[in-house]
C-alpha cells in the first residue's frame, strides 16, 4: 500500500496525469479537425485514418516521455527521482503544474468551440430537413451509404412511424399482382396524408419480402418503429384482405384485421385500414385528415381495376425512365376516367404520366400535344378535388415540365406537401425545381429530405449524384451513383451516370468503360461516347448499330440513330456513307422541330444543325444553331442552359467557326450546372473540338483549365485508337 501510494504520488509529481489528460483532449481535437477538414480538400480517406492511428500510437509514447523527462526554464531534462538531490523543489513543481493547467484549459476551450460549431451545423441541417419530418437511416447499405451525410440520420426512430411491406398475392392467378400492388399503394397513400406519422414510400419497401424474419434490421434500415404486413386474395369478384400492424422492436402484433369484400363494395377499405393504424399508433388527426381518410376515390369497379393496371405500368417506368411504360399506362388511365369521369386521382395520375412522357422526349409522341393534355387533365383533377395531394402534384409538374414556371411549380408542390407531408415525390420535386434555378445546395437538401422518406429509392440516390455532378463534385457523385446501383442493380441509368462521373472527374476513359458494362441501351450509348473519345470509331459504330432503333432508345435528346451513325462515319472518314445517313436523318430532325417545345425544341434545332453541317450546308447549319441558342438565351432554366450552350459551341466548332465556338464554350464552362454532363477534361478528349484545336482562343482555354488535363488522351486515325499519349497542349 505505501509502495502504491508512493508510485501514484510520483505520477502526480511528474505531472503524468496532467500530460495524459492534455494529450487525450488534444488528440481528440486533432482527429476532429482531420475528419472535418480533410474531405473539404478531397484528401483520401486513409489520410484521416492515418492521423487517428498516429494519435493512438502517440499516447503511450507521451506517457513514457512525461515520466522520464520534464520541461524546465533551462529546457527539457531528465526527471530525477524525488529523493535525488538534483530533483526540483516543490515551488518549481507547482510552477510547471500551472503551465500545464493553462495548456489544458486552452485546449478545452478550443474543443468546446468546435463542439458548439458542430452542434450549430447539425441544427442547421435539421432545419433544412424540418418539413420532411425525422430523417432515417439509408437503406440496406446504410453503414457505408452517403445518406449518412444527412444531418438527421443519427436521430432516434420515431415511435409514430411505419413502412408498408409488400402484400402477398394469394390469388390463384398470379397476373393479379397489379391488383395487390394497387391495394397496397392506396393504403400507403392514405397513410402518407397523416402529418403526425412518418411513412416510408413503397419504392423503399418493394424489394423486401412480405413477411421478413429480420424486422429489427429492416427497422434500422428504414428508420421506422412499425410495419404493416398484408395479403390480398382475389377470386373472381371476391376479395379477401388481411392486414396486421407489427411492432418492430418486439415483433409482436399491435393490431390485425381481415376484410372480405367484393369488387362492387371494396371501395374505401384503404381508408378504414389507415384509420385503424392511426388509432393504434395514437396519431393526431386534423379534421381535414379525417375527411381525407374517409374519402373514396371511385365507386366504379371497372375504373378501379383499370387504375390499378395503369399504376403498375407507371411505377415500372421509373426504374430507367422507360417511356414505353408511360405510353402503356396513359391509355389505361384514360379508360379509367372514361368509366368514371369523377375519378380525380386517376385524372391527376394521368396528367403526371403525360408530363413525364413529354419531359423525357415523348417516345415518338407529339410532345406539344402531351403538354397541352397534361395541363388540361391536371386542371380537371383540381376542379374535381382541389384538396387532393395528387392533383396539386400534377399541376406542379405541368408548371415545371410544361411551362418552366418554377415559382408556380414550387407553390403547387408546397400545397401537395401540406396535404400529404410524407410525400417523397413532392419533396423530390422541390429539389428538381431548385436545380433548374441553380440552387444546388438547396436542391441536395430537398432530395435528401425525400430520401429520408424513401431511403431505398435508387432513382433518388441517382438524382442526388446527378446534382453533385452539376457542381463538379464528381467524387461525391460517384458515391451516390454506387449507392443507386447497390439499391437497384437493374438501374442502367445509375450505372451509366457512375461511368460518366468517372470520366468527367478524372478523364480516365478506360476506367469509365469498365464501369459501363451491360447490354441496356443506356449503357451501350455510354460506351459509344467513350469509344469515340478514344477515337475507336469503328468499334463505336458497331456498338451503336446493335441498339434497336426505337423512339424510346433514340429520342430527340441525342438525335436519331441515323444522325448519330452519320456523325461517327464522318469521324471515321467514310464520307459517302455518312452523307447518305445525314440525308436520311434530315427529315426526321426537321419533323422533331415541329413537335417539340422549350429546351427540347432547342435540342431539336441542334439535331437539324448537325445534319445540315454534315451535308456541307454551312449557312443552314449555322442558322439552326442560332435558333437553338436563341431559345437557350431566353430560358429560365439556369441548369440545362449551360449544357446546351456547350453543345451549340461544339456545332460552331464543327462549322470551323472558332470565333463563335470559343466564346460560347468559355461561357458554358463558367456557368453553374455545366458539370451535369461536361467538364474541362473533355477539352482534351472530345473529338468535336479537333477542327478548332489549334486556334489560339481554344489553346488559351486549354491553358486556363490546365489543371484538369487528363493524364492520358487519345489521338489517331479513323480506323482505330492510337496508343495513349500525353497531351501536348
Amino acid at each position: 500500500m505505501p509502495a502504491s501510494s508512493g508510485f501514484f504520488a510520483e505520477l502526480k509529481r511528474r505531472h503524468v496525469w496532467r500530460v495524459a489528460f492534455a494529450y487525450a483532449v488534444t488528440g481528440w481535437l486533432i482527429v476532429q479537425i482531420a475528419t472535418q477538414v480533410f474531405p473539404i480538400f478531397h484528401m483520401p480517406d486513409w489520410t484521416a485514418q492515418f492521423v487517428v492511428i498516429l494519435v493512438v500510437i502517440g499516447f503511450p509514447i507521451g506517457i513514457v516521455l512525461a515520466w522520464a523527462f520534464e520541461l524546465t526554464p533551462d529546457g527539457v531534462r531528465r526527471t530525477e527521482p524525488a529523493h535525488s538531490p538534483e530533483a526540483r523543489d516543490e515551488r518549481e513543481t507547482r510552477a510547471i503544474a500551472r503551465r500545464l493547467n493553462a495548456v489544458i484549459i486552452a485546449v478545452l476551450l478550443i474543443a468546446v468551440a468546435l463542439l458548439g460549431w458542430r452542434l450549430l451545423v447539425v441544427q442547421h441541417g435539421e432545419t433544412l430537413a424540418g418539413k420532411a419530418g425525422p430523417a432515417s437511416p439509408g437503406g440496406a447499405v446504410a453503414a457505408k451509404s452517403p445518406v449518412a451525410a444527412n444531418p438527421g440520420v443519427a436521430r432516434p426512430i420515431p415511435p409514430k412511424s411505419i413502412a408498408v411491406l409488400p402484400f402477398d398475392n394469394l390469388s390463384n392467378d398470379k397476373n393479379n399482382e397489379y391488383f395487390v400492388a394497387g391495394m397496397e399503394d392506396l393504403i400507403l397513400t392514405k397513410l402518407a396524408g397523416i402529418g403526425d406519422l412518418k411513412v416510408i414510400s413503397r419504392t423503399s419497401t418493394e424489394k423486401y419480402k412480405s413477411h421478413p424474419v429480420d424486422l429489427k434490421d429492416i427497422s434500422r434500415q428504414l428508420g421506422v418503429a412499425t410495419f404493416l404486413e398484408g395479403s390480398v386474395q382475389k377470386q373472381g369478384k371476391e376479395v379477401l384482405i388481411n392486414v396486421q400492424l407489427i411492432d418492430a422492436s418486439s415483433e409482436s402484433h399491435i393490431w390485425a384485421q381481415s376484410y372480405t369484400r367484393t369488387l362492387d363494395n371494396i371501395f374505401g377499405v384503404e381508408g378504414e385500414v389507415a384509420e385503424k393504424i392511426s388509432a393504434a399508433l395514437n396519431t393526431k388527426l386534423s379534421p381535414g385528415e379525417s375527411a381525407s381518410l374517409a374519402a373514396v376515390p371511385t365507386t366504379n369497379p371497372v375504373a378501379y381495376d383499370l387504375y390499378f393496371r395503369a399504376e403498375y405500368q407507371a411505377d415500372q417506368a421509373f426504374v430507367n425512365y422507360d417511356t414505353s411504360r408511360w405510353k402503356t399506362a396513359i391509355p389505361l388511365y384514360r379508360q379509367a376516367v372514361s368509366n368514371d369521369p369523377g375519378f380525380a386521382l386517376a385524372w391527376a395520375r394521368l396528367s403526371y404520366s403525360e408530363s413525364l412522357l413529354a419531359w423525357y422526349g415523348g417516345g415518338g409522341e407529339d410532345v406539344k400535344q402531351l403538354v397541352r393534355q397534361a395541363r388540361a387533365d391536371a386542371e380537371h383533377a383540381l376542379r374535381l378535388q382541389p384538396n387532393l395531394a395528387a392533383s396539386q402534384l400534377a399541376m406542379g409538374y405541368s408548371d415545371y415540365y410544361g411551362r418552366s414556371d418554377y415559382a408556380a411549380a414550387l407553390q403547387a408542390f408546397d400545397a401537395a406537401l401540406a396535404l400529404s407531408p410524407n410525400d417523397a415525390g413532392a419533396l423530390a420535386a422541390r429539389g428538381y425545381v431548385e436545380r433548374r434555378q441553380a440552387r444546388f445546395g438547396e436542391a441536395i437538401a430537398s432530395l435528401q429530405q425525400a430520401l429520408a422518406h424513401d431511403p431505398r429509392n435508387s432513382s433518388l440516390a441517382n438524382e442526388i449524384g446527378t446534382t453533385y455532378n452539376m457542381t463538379w463534385r464528381y467524387a461525391e457523385a460517384q458515391t451516390w451513383f454506387q449507392l443507386a446501383v447497390a439499391l437497384d442493380p437493374e438501374s442502367s441509368n445509375a450505372q451509366a451516370n457512375y461511368s460518366s462521373a468517372i470520366l468527367l472527374g478524372t478523364g480516365d476513359v478506360a476506367r469509365a468503360l469498365a464501369a459501363a458494362n451491360g447490354d441496356a441501351p443506356a449503357l451501350k450509348s455510354q460506351r459509344v461516347a467513350l469509344l469515340t473519345s478514344q477515337r475507336k470509331y469503328r468499334e463505336a459504330i458497331a456498338l451503336l448499330e446493335s441498339i434497336p432503333d426505337t423512339p424510346d432508345n433514340f429520342s430527340v435528346y441525342g438525335g436519331s440513330k441515323s444522325l448519330r451513325l452519320a456523325y461517327l462515319l464522318q469521324l471515321a472518314g467514310e464520307r459517302e456513307k455518312a452523307t447518305s445517313l445525314f440525308e436520311q436523318a434530315l427529315p426526321k430532325a426537321r419533323a422533331q422541330v415541329a413537335g417539340q417545345q422549350g429546351f427540347a425544341l432547342a435540342v431539336a434545332w441542334q439535331n437539324v444543325a448537325y445534319t445540315e453541317l454534315g451535308l456541307g450546308q454551312a449557312a443552314d447549319g449555322l442558322a439552326a444553331v442560332a435558333k437553338s441558342q436563341e431559345i437557350v438565351a431566353k430560358a429560365a432554366d439556369r441548369m440545362y442552359a449551360s449544357v446546351l450552350m456547350q453543345l451549340n459551341a461544339s456545332l460552331y466548332a464543327e462549322a470551323r467557326r472558332p470565333d463563335l465556338a470559343v466564346p460560347l464554350l468559355a461561357r458554358a464552362l463558367a456557368t453553374p450546372g455545366i458539370g451535369y454532363n461536361y467538364s474541362p477534361v473533355l477539352l482534351w478528349l472530345d473529338p468535336v473540338w479537333d477542327p478548332i484545336r489549334h486556334d489560339p482562343g481554344f489553346q488559351a482555354l486549354l491553358k486556363q483549365y490546365a489543371k484538369y488535363k487528363p493524364a492520358v488522351i487519345y489521338t489517331g486515325s479513323s480506323t482505330s485508337a492510337a496508343s495513349p499519349t500525353p497531351s501536348s497542349s
